[in-house]
This record gives structure tokens, sequence and C-alpha cells, in this order.
């Protein structure tokens, strides 16, 4: 399983996969962060479908096509605000990461690319993040052998290091 999960430091509007995952804000009309790459790199249709969708709850997954982008399919997610870690904020982002892997199951996806959900405007502290996103993400993968690989693309050298050492810590 370890095998299926994979580091990068990099830029997820350029991951050849079959579906990126977007860190959405409730109102999946883009915004700041990943969430206004991924609307800027894919084009005006994705907000139009976006439109569409009205909104998504913290937790939870909506898809639409890839649009411009080289992934096929923009898995679009909701985490948590930090605020402290007392108000259900680690379940809140296991739901967004188990929803999203669930989402890419039902619609035949093999290969992914998650970005570090919640850690940029929300403020999800990243040591604490990284620990909830490769726990959901290895529990997921071995309960379930259709996707074949998993990817966490890290925007910065921080974000990289700190989820290679957690990856280390896990496993």
């Amino acid at each position: 399983m370890k095998d299926r999960i994979e580091i990068i430091q990099g830029d997820i509007t350029h991951q050849t996969v079959d579906a990126i995952v977007n860190a959405a804000n409730s109102a999946l009309l883009g915004g700041g962060g990943v969430d206004g790459a991924i609307h800027k790199a894919a084009g005006p249709e994705l907000l139009a479908k976006c439109r569409t969708l009205y909104g998504c709850e913290t937790g939870y997954a909506k898809i639409t096509e890839g649009y411009k982008l080289p992934a096929k399919y923009i898995i679009h997610t909701v985490g948590p605000i930090w605020r402290g870690g007392n108000q259900n904020e680690a379940i809140l982002l296991g739901n967004a990461y188990r929803n999203s892997l669930q989402l890419a199951v039902d619609n035949n996806i093999k290969t992914i690319a998650f970005p570090s959900i919640s850690t940029g405007v929300y403020r999800y502290p990243v040591d604490k993040a990284s620990e909830v996103a490769l726990s959901e993400i290895s529990r997921f993968l071995a309960n379930n052998r259709s996707i074949k690989k998993v990817t966490i693309v890290c925007f910065d050298s921080t974000t990289f290091e700190t989820y290679n050492q957690t990856y280390k810590k896990l496993f």
C-alpha cells in the first residue's frame, strides 16, 4: 500500500492524473490559494459548472470535469477551518479525504492528486493535517484496490518536508 502513496512538491494544476482534488470553499465558486489556481487553470467553464452545484458542506465532495487541466476530473472538497482543534476539525478533515476517495472510486478514477487540504487560509497546522491525511488515505487504500496511486502535491518545501516526516513516522 505504501507504494500507492507518493508525496511531491509542485503545482497540482500540472498533475497528469485522472483527478485532482480542489481544497474549495463551501460556495465552490473559486477563491484564493489552490482553489483560485485550479479555477484559473481550468478556465471559465469550471465556474459555470460550479454555479450549478449549489455549494458543498464541510467534509463532503463533489465532482466536475477537469476542463483545461491535464486531469480529466476535479473533485471539490471543503476542509474545516482550524479553530483550535476542539471543533471536530480532525473528523471533518478525515471526512474530506475519505469522501473524495469514495467519489474517485464511484467514478472509476485510478490516479488522484490531493493538495494539503485546509492548511492554507483555513490555518490547519500542517503537522496535524498530514497525520489525518496520510492515516485516512492509507486506511482507505487498504480497503480498496481500485485506486492505483494517490499523490499528495505539496505547494512549498515546508509542507513537503512535514508530509515526508509524518509518512516516515506512520509507516
